[in-house]
């Protein structure tokens, strides 16, 4: 499920299957909302006219958006690791606000996959959608097993394993993220998951200059890849471009 005008033409844009798509109508159909709509039903999606509050009972949002669709999930299977440089794994990363930001700033930066552990909150609960703003829909987004299987798969690939750590590992700035890598990011309180720490090869801390004593971990990820994405880049190799599942 996907709330409001932006989310529905991430939807369209990504050319996800865009089943039904439900209006407010209380609500004036403007001339974007009218383009949204004519595309979407031009795209095979069904279009129905809700009674004014009904949309507010089944909206997830506190403040409801006008326009509701549901879309497919994307199906999305192991091919986009195969020769990947860049994959971002969430490992136990439990809240969907916090998941979505992760595969949010992961699509910005350039990583070519996101990997959901088992444990991981869905990415396609509307709150992890909603966090990752469209990102979800466009960026392969791979669901999968146990940490434990998921690492050692992606050290087959050719993958370096690194994990983000709030204490200890080498600080950010100092490590190269030039080479092909997994990103591992861990639960929110505990963080990496027990049993990980012999499947990475090196773990990484984002060096703080202030008096907070860590950072949240969408936000820890934000700053690495965007490290990535600086490295990448001021080499002269950038990560190679997201193919559209």
């Amino acid at each position: 499920m996907v709330e409001g005008l932006t989310l529905l033409d991430s939807a369209l844009e990504a050319r996800a299957v865009v089943e039904s798509v439900y209006v407010d109508a209380a609500h004036d159909i403007d001339r974007r909302l009218s383009a949204l709509l004519e595309r979407a039903h031009g795209a095979g999606a069904r279009v129905f006219e809700l009674a004014p509050g009904v949309l507010q009972r089944v909206a997830e949002t506190v403040t409801p958006q006008p326009v509701l669709a549901v879309v497919r999930n994307p199906s999305t299977g192991p091919e986009p690791l195969r020769g990947a440089s860049f994959v971002v794994v969430c490992a136990d990363v439990r809240d969907p606000g916090n998941t979505g930001a992760v595969i949010r700033a992961a699509d910005g930066a350039g990583a070519q996959a996101v990997v959901c552990c088992r444990g991981t909150a869905d990415p396609f609960n509307p709150k992890t959608v909603r966090a990752s703003a469209g990102s979800v829909l466009h960026l392969p987004v791979v669901v999968a097993g146990p940490p434990e299987d998921v690492l050692d798969e992606l050290a087959g690939l050719g993958l370096r394993r690194m994990a983000a750590v709030a204490h200890g590992g080498r600080p950010h700035t100092e490590v190269d993220l030039r080479v092909p890598l997994a990103l591992v990011l861990g639960n929110e309180a505990a963080g990496l998951p027990v049993g990980l720490a012999g499947r990475v090869e090196e773990e990484v801390t984002v060096a703080l200059a202030g008096r907070a004593e860590s950072l949240n971990v969408s936000l820890a990820a934000a700053v690495l890849c965007f490290e990535v994405l600086r490295q990448r880049t001021t080499a002269g190799h950038p990560p190679a471009p997201v193919a559209v599942p």
